[in-house]
């Protein structure tokens, strides 16, 4: 059985009214059947499977958490808690929306690799804390009670697998960094790449080095549509679904450990990991259609996921990445 807790909190640098987040936290539950569970809903965790390393899961703009809910599930059942979120921000002024924190300041030429691109990760980090520690919150902030909750010391905060979508799956990219966050030891992304917009300054097709600090595995689909309609903002002439990606992979990867994967999904598109997928936000609307089955590619999309975590933030030498049924898969 896989359960979750909701957790509200505020991001403490972020202005208000945009400085509220909203967590749905994922783990695998074993029921006791005990009147308490069944009055309340709160069921325990397994903790024959703790300690729980987290995978916190960067969202794309402007797509709800729920559509990553089938992923999180599937990673739960592994054993690993799954962090999903939702925070309304107003990233660029006069526009408001979904995001996955992204700290604009930070990408400039003057500088990137400085300080995190992300704004959701230290706050969630800290959150994480507090679900696992919550005496120790309360005594550091004695206005403000906490009670545990069913991972209450159950988590493995020294193993934090950084995921995500679109934009989410840029920040989870670049925030692998040990000078940043230690506690980081692998990051996946899907639809995402680190191609920077000449609006930052950029040279146009300007690729953004990755930290070496940790495994990666950059998946994405050969009929992204958004992708290929997004290349203005890059000043580039190619307009490929997949271009982009595999350059971040060739260019952007420094890392050369064997643990560093580039796969491209055959038919798949830039919504392929979103289901359902909500159309009246975002931009769904320049996809390009699928031609696979949409949930074949999902079953793809979540094992070459739990494959990689399984070999590289578990590590499990048994567990092999199966690159067999892929458009493309490389590896350094």
């Amino acid at each position: 059985m896989i359960r979750a807790i909701f957790r509200s909190l505020k991001v403490s640098d972020a202005t208000s009214p945009y400085d509220a987040m909203m967590l749905k936290v994922y783990y695998p539950a074993a029921p006791t059947g005990s009147e308490e569970e069944r009055m309340s809903g709160v069921i325990a965790a397994d903790a024959a499977q703790a300690p729980f390393p987290v995978v916190v899961f960067m969202p794309g703009v402007n797509v709800e958490m729920a559509c990553y809910q089938w992923l999180a599930v599937r990673l739960a059942q592994t054993g690993l808690v799954v962090v999903t979120y939702n925070w309304v921000a107003e990233d660029l002024p006069g526009y408001v929306s979904l995001t996955p924190g992204v700290n604009l300041a930070a990408f400039t030429p003057d500088t990137y690799g400085q300080q995190p691109t992300t704004t959701a990760l230290p706050a969630i980090l800290n959150e994480l804390t507090t679900i696992n520690n919550p005496t120790q919150h309360a005594i550091r902030n004695t206005d403000h009670a906490t009670r545990n909750t069913p991972l209450t010391g159950l988590l493995n905060l020294n193993t934090i697998i950084l995921g995500g979508h679109s934009a989410g799956g840029t920040m989870a990219l670049q925030n692998g960094r040990s000078d940043h966050f230690p506690q980081v030891t692998a990051v996946f992304s899907y639809g995402g790449h680190t191609m920077a917009s000449t609006m930052l300054g950029y040279p146009p097709e300007t690729i953004l080095s990755l930290p070496p600090d940790c495994p990666c595995l950059i998946i994405g689909g050969t009929n992204d549509g958004v992708i290929a309609a997004s290349s203005g903002r890059y000043d580039s002439k190619a307009g490929s679904p997949t271009a982009a990606v595999e350059r971040t992979f060739r260019e952007g990867v420094t890392r050369q450990e064997g643990d560093s994967y580039l796969a491209l999904l055959d038919g798949a598109n830039h919504f392929t990991i979103a289901h359902p997928l909500g159309e009246t936000t975002g931009r769904p609307f320049l996809d390009q259609p699928t031609s696979q089955p949409d949930d074949q590619l999902r079953h793809q999309l979540a094992d070459l996921i739990i494959q990689f975590i399984e070999a590289h933030a578990r590590h499990r030498p048994d567990v092999r990445l199966d690159g067999a049924s892929l458009a493309l898969f490389e590896r350094k």
